[in-house]
C-alpha cells in the first residue's frame, strides 16, 4: 500500500492538485494561466530533484565497473518514478497551454476539444516527441534490452534533470515580476552552464567512459555500439541542442536589452541640465531671496 502511495502515478499529480488549490490563495491576482504555469513548474523541480538525486546514488554506486554493476535504483526509478511523470508532465503541458490561451480570450479554447488538444501538439511539438521519445525508447531500454547491464549510463540519463529546477525557477520568477534582480541574472547563468553540461555534453562523456572501459577512443565508441544505441542517444541528444541554442538566443537578447537599458540611462544622466525656464526666472523681483 505504502508503494502504491509512493508512486509517482500518485505523488506527481497529487501535488499538482495541491499547488492548484493552494496557490490561488496566497496569490489571489493570479489567473488560471498564472497558476497551472507555477504548478507545473513546482512539480517538474521536484521530479528533477529526485531524478538529479537518483542519478548521482546510481553512478556513485556503479562507477568500479561502467557495464556490470548494478544498483536496483536504475530500474525502478524508471518503473516508479520516470513514467508516470513523463505521462503526466504531457497533461500539465497541455493545461498550461489550454489556460494560457483561454485567458487570452481565444473562443476555441472556452472548453477542451480536439482542436485544443491538436493545436496544443502543433505549437508544443518538439517539447511532446521528447517525452514520447523517452517513454518508448528510454523505458523498454531500460527494462528489456539491456541484459542487466549499463545502470552507470542509466544513472548519467538521470542527471540530465539537473538544469530543470534552474529552468523551473527561472519561469517562477518571471511570474513574480523579479526578472529585473540579480537572483535572475544568476540563475540564466546556471541555466546556460547545467544545461550545457548535464544535457549536451553529458553524452560525450557517457561515450568517453565507454571506451576507456573497452580501451578504445572516443571516435570508435560509435562503431563499437549497436546502431539503434546511437539512434537513440541522438534522438535525446538532438532537442537538447536545439534547446540550447534557443536559451543561447535568449540569454544573449536579454544581454543587449539590458546593454543598450544601461547605455541610455547612462546618457541621461550625464546630459546638461536644461536651461531655467523663463517663465520661473524673468517675473522673480530682482533682489528677491
Amino acid at each position: 500500500m505504502l508503494q502504491v502511495l509512493a508512486c509517482g502515478v500518485v505523488v506527481f499529480p497529487g501535488l499538482f492538485f495541491i499547488f492548484r488549490k493552494v496557490l490561488p490563495s496566497i496569490f489571489k491576482q493570479w489567473t488560471d494561466a498564472d497558476v497551472v504555469l507555477v504548478s507545473e513548474r513546482l512539480v517538474s523541480s521536484i521530479h528533477a530533484i529526485m531524478a538529479t538525486t537518483a542519478g548521482v546514488v546510481v553512478v556513485s554506486a556503479c562507477s568500479g565497473n561502467v557495464m556490470t554493476d548494478r544498483y536496483w535504483l536504475a530500474t525502478y526509478f524508471v518503473i516508479w518514478y520516470g513514467v508516470p511523470y513523463m505521462t503526466y508532465d504531457i497533461y500539465a503541458m497541455y493545461l498550461s497551454h489550454y489556460y494560457r490561451f483561454r485567458v487570452k480570450g481565444h473562443e476555441e479554447y472556452k472548453e477542451h476539444s480536439l482542436t485544443t488538444v491538436n493545436s496544443f501538439v502543433r505549437r508544443e511539438f518538439l517539447l511532446v516527441l521528447h517525452h514520447i521519445a523517452l517513454l518508448t525508447i528510454l523505458l523498454p531500454v531500460t527494462l528489456f534490452f539491456r541484459r542487466d547491464q549499463g545502470d552507470y549510463f542509466i544513472g548519467c540519463l538521470f542527471l540530465t534533470e539537473l538544469s530543470t529546477p534552474f529552468v523551473s525557477l527561472g519561469k517562477i520568477l518571471i511570474q513574480l515580476g523579479l526578472q529585473d534582480c540579480w537572483v535572475h541574472k544568476a540563475n540564466g547563468g546556471m541555466v546556460l552552464l547545467s544545461f550545457f553540461l548535464c544535457r549536451i555534453a553529458l553524452f560525450p562523456y557517457m561515450y568517453w567512459v565507454y571506451g576507456r572501459h573497452y580501451g578504445i577512443p572516443i571516435y570508435g565508441v560509435p562503431f563499437h555500439l549497436t546502431l539503434s544505441v546511437n539512434l537513440g542517444n541522438l534522438c535525446i541528444l538532438a532537442p537538447q541542442v536545439y534547446w540550447f541554442v534557443l536559451l543561447c538566443r535568449k540569454g544573449w537578447r536579454l544581454y543587449q536589452r539590458q546593454r543598450r537599458a544601461t547605455a541610455a540611462a547612462g546618457n541621461q544622466d550625464s546630459s546638461p541640465l536644461p536651461p531655467p525656464s523663463p517663465s520661473l526666472t524673468d517675473n522673480q523681483p530682482k533682489g528677491d531671496h
